[in-house]
């Protein structure tokens, strides 16, 4: 059970941290995930001592909601089980896994729901004291298309899906109203849903080779083809929204929520620290190793 946790954990800091896959991680990265796991671990133990850890009981409903989640990202069960079976897991350790994060996220948020309340009060000197800061970036209104690169299965190797994404792209140069129809068509983003759709999107939300060619277009541009690590892509620029200041108003919801994130967050690390404290008092010894 240990070394499921600790191999789940690793999984879900790799996307995190660096927003990859754990086995697609330098040496250099893979150190980072293993000292932010150890630390995790660390308080993850005294959080699942403590009373309210065994006060927690989840619906069972929340932990298959969870479990399917991560099912879906796989095309059939098999696959499923084999990706669990390569990094040493199977359902039932995912499961327990799972549960054990599960109760801690509660945990921690039954501690930061006992944080004071933010008054307008303080929303309105927040403003006061930061509001030269209160900048809405430019946005733009994005619809992106993914064709992936899959050399194991016949029609998606390398040469197949740049000759499709080649061929999509000469059809929208000429025929642009017809992005949403191809990228449900033929994208293999989340997106394709919504007519590939990603909305409006601030500077640096993308990954970089997509940022920048998106943010190189004009209104109503059409990217050349761009290359990551996931496939060949696509990007439209439907419209765009000039930087500006925000005024009190369009502020006020986001300083809430910024200083309510804050207080939780510190109530949170007050609870740890305390939790910590009791730790070094039950045992001094293995506390000066």
């Amino acid at each position: 059970m240990p070394e499921a946790v600790g191999i789940y954990r690793s999984i879900k800091l790799a996307v995190q941290l660096f927003g990859r896959p754990l086995e697609s991680l330098t040496a250099h990265e893979l150190r980072r995930v293993a000292h932010v796991s150890a630390r995790q671990e660390e308080i993850e133990a005294l959080i699942l001592e403590t009373p309210e850890a065994a006060r927690v009981m989840l619906p069972a409903a929340s932990i298959d909601v969870n479990l399917m989640a991560i099912r879906r990202r796989y095309a059939d069960d098999g696959e499923y089980r084999a990706e669990l079976a390569r990094f040493g897991l199977d359902v039932p350790s995912l499961r327990q896994a799972v549960v054990r994060d599960l109760v801690v996220e509660a945990v921690l948020e039954n501690v930061a729901a006992r944080s004071v309340p933010i008054s307008d009060t303080d929303v309105e000197i927040y403003w006061h004291l930061n509001q030269h800061r209160f900048r809405q970036g430019e946005t733009r209104l994005l619809r992106h298309l993914l064709v992936t690169i899959n050399e194991d299965l016949p029609g998606s190797g390398r040469q197949a899906a740049r000759a499709r994404i080649d061929a999509i792209r000469a059809r929208l140069l000429s025929e642009p109203q017809r992005f949403a129809e191809q990228a449900l068509k033929h994208s293999e983003c989340p997106s394709a849903l919504h007519g590939g759709l990603l909305g409006s999107v601030l500077r640096g939300h993308l990954y970089p080779q997509l940022d920048a060619a998106a943010f190189a277009l004009p209104e109503g541009g059409l990217s050349e083809v761009i290359e990551s690590e996931l496939g060949y892509h696509l990007v439209r620029c439907d419209a765009i929204d000039n930087e500006r200041r925000l005024n009190f108003a369009d502020a006020r919801q986001t300083i809430r929520e910024h200083l309510e994130s804050r207080q939780r967050a510190c109530c949170q690390s007050e609870w740890i620290e305390a939790l910590r404290r009791q730790a070094c008092v039950r045992s001094p010894v293995a506390h000066r190793r």
